[in-house]
Formats: structure tokens, C-alpha cells, sequence
């Protein structure tokens, strides 16, 4: 099996270690030093140029080295006739979850409030220490339900949304025309669509009007599902009582951004999860075998649904 890896401005020296760890029979090659394209029988792509992928002649595979596939889908030079898949592991979700669950946390328990008394060396003991919440997972797929389950577990009120029907045994998952009703049912919003032509700007004014005032935002997806503009606005207004984000429009977040002057914006680097390779160079193996062999694939992605 030869694989190349186009990951410009990423370390590849740990996934080549684990791919030569794991499969002996496997060579690895790191654009853009590749001398035989021809040779290529899949290839691992992250934020890769666009149009690379018409050198390869002979892929077989085409794999995402996260659970994103927005910078794959996009490319015009994707071949069509190339099965697509997605890293998506316990360890990617076990991150994102507690991500999730530290940016709850840290509204619910007023800790800005508390580093601002610290600060003024105010000792409050009168106000409530916890903010009542009702959290709606935004995107009930399978790190939104993985996110869901565990602050459900924990004994907060949560509720889904998810664009086709999905079943819960615990938590009520709206879906289709119903998300006006589910955004007015939360007071805490959680992000975790994939980004796709339908989810671009989805974080928006027109959204944010559908929300009770002093909702509490958190963004994990994509940087262009959210409209930063309109985050700002609407926390001005008072709709949002805040926001924690860990995508941007643009990243780095530029300097220029009123988002870093918001007390009651928290900013983290694009950094909620991280692709582990222990457990994606296993996958990429796996399916490849399963390619082979003539089985059905693991996180196959459907290109018409972008993801």
C-alpha cells in the first residue's frame, strides 16, 4: 500500500511513524516531495492545495485526516468515483465532550463572574452560584450525541437538533422545519454542525432572533458557520449573554477583532479536538483492507450531503 500525505504546514513525521509502526507493508509520502504520483493508491488530505488531487492517477482512497471534510468536498479536482472517508474515533469525541462540557460548566458556575470578583477582592456570597440551563445540541450527530449523553448523564436538561430525524432514548431531538422551535426551548446553544453550503453563515442574525434573550453560545464546528458580525451585535443587544469559540472566520483570529475585547467571550485556538493518530492510522488501514476486500466502508462520507 502506497500512501501520500498532503498536509501543508502540519507535522507528518508522527503519522509516518505510526503508519510504519502499524503496517510494515505500507510506504508513506509526504508532499509535495513525491516523485511517482502513478504509484498512489490513497491519499490523506488536510487543508491541502486545491487541485493536487488531479496528479494522482491511480487513488483507490481519499481520506480526510480529521472529522472535517469541508477543505475535501470543495475541491473541484475531487475525483468522483473515489470513496471519501473521515477520521472519527472515541478519543476525537472523549476531547470534543469535554470541551463541551468545560464551556457549560463555566457558564453555569458564573466562573467569569468569580475571576472578575477575584480581581476586585469581592467576596459574594449572596448571588446563586449557578445559572439554571437548558442546553440544545445543534447538529445531533456523532460528536453532538456524544456531548449530549454525557451532560444529560451529569443531570442537565438537554435537547437535539438535527436536520433529519434521529431517535434518542433520552434526550428529544428535534429535526427538518422544527428549529425555531427547538432554538426557543434552550437558553444555552451548543454548535456542532459539519460545515456545508447549507450550514455557511448559519450562526446569524436571523438565527440569533429565534433565541431567548440571554442565551449562551458555544461554537465547536466551523469558523464560516458563524457570522462574527452578528455574534457581536447580538451580544450587544443582550440575546447573547456570551459566547465561547473555539472556530473563527478567519484563523489566526485577527488582532483587529472586537471579538478579543468582549469580557464574556472566550477564545480558544481551534484546538477543542484533535485528530489522534494512535487511533485514525488504524482506521485508514482497516478501510482500506475493507476496499480491497469489497466491504462496506467505515465513515464513508456522502459527497451530496457534504459530509
Amino acid at each position: 500500500m502506497n500512501i501520500a500525505i498532503v498536509a501543508p504546514n502540519t507535522d507528518t513525521n508522527s503519522w509516518v511513524k505510526q503508519f510504519n509502526s502499524f503496517s510494515k507493508g505500507t510506504n508513506v509520502y509526504i508532499w509535495p516531495n513525491i516523485k511517482d504520483y502513478d504509484i498512489i493508491d490513497c491519499v490523506c488530505l488536510w487543508k491541502h492545495p486545491e487541485g493536487v488531487l488531479k496528479r494522482f492517477k491511480n487513488l483507490k482512497l481519499i481520506y480526510s485526516m480529521g472529522a472535517g471534510v469541508d477543505h475535501i468536498v470543495y475541491d473541484n479536482s475531487l475525483p468522483k468515483n473515489i470513496p471519501l472517508c473521515k477520521i472519527s474515533d472515541e478519543k476525537l469525541a472523549f476531547s470534543m465532550s469535554n470541551y463541551i462540557i468545560t464551556a457549560v460548566l463555566f457558564y453555569h458556575r458564573r466562573l467569569l463572574k468569580y475571576i472578575d470578583d477575584k480581581k476586585n477582592k469581592l467576596w459574594d456570597n449572596d448571588t446563586h452560584p449557578e445559572v439554571p440551563v437548558k442546553i440544545g445540541i445543534l447538529g445531533y450527530g456523532s460528536l453532538g450525541s456524544d456531548a449530549g449523553i454525557k451532560l444529560n448523564n451529569l443531570g442537565f436538561d438537554v435537547i437535539g437538533y438535527s436536520l433529519n430525524k434521529k431517535v434518542s432514548s433520552k434526550i428529544k431531538i428535534y429535526y427538518g422545519n422544527q428549529l425555531n422551535e427547538f432554538l426557543g426551548m434552550i437558553n444555552v446553544l451548543v454548535c456542532t454542525v459539519p460545515y456545508t453550503s447549507k450550514t455557511q453563515n448559519l450562526l446569524n442574525e436571523k438565527l440569533f432572533k429565534n433565541l431567548n434573550k440571554g442565551t449562551y453560545l458555544i461554537n465547536v464546528s466551523r469558523g464560516k458557520v458563524q457570522n462574527e458580525n452578528d455574534i457581536v451585535k447580538f451580544l450587544d443587544n443582550g440575546i447573547l449573554s456570551g459566547a465561547f469559540l473555539d472556530v473563527f472566520e478567519e484563523e489566526p483570529l485577527p488582532k483587529s477583532s472586537p471579538l478579543w475585547n468582549k469580557r464574556n467571550v472566550q477564545i480558544t485556538p481551534h484546538n477543542a479536538s484533535i485528530t489522534n493518530q494512535e487511533a485514525a492510522v488504524p482506521q485508514i488501514i482497516d478501510n482500506y483492507k475493507r476496499l480491497l476486500d469489497g466491504k462496506k466502508l467505515i465513515n464513508q462520507v456522502n459527497i451530496k450531503n457534504e459530509y
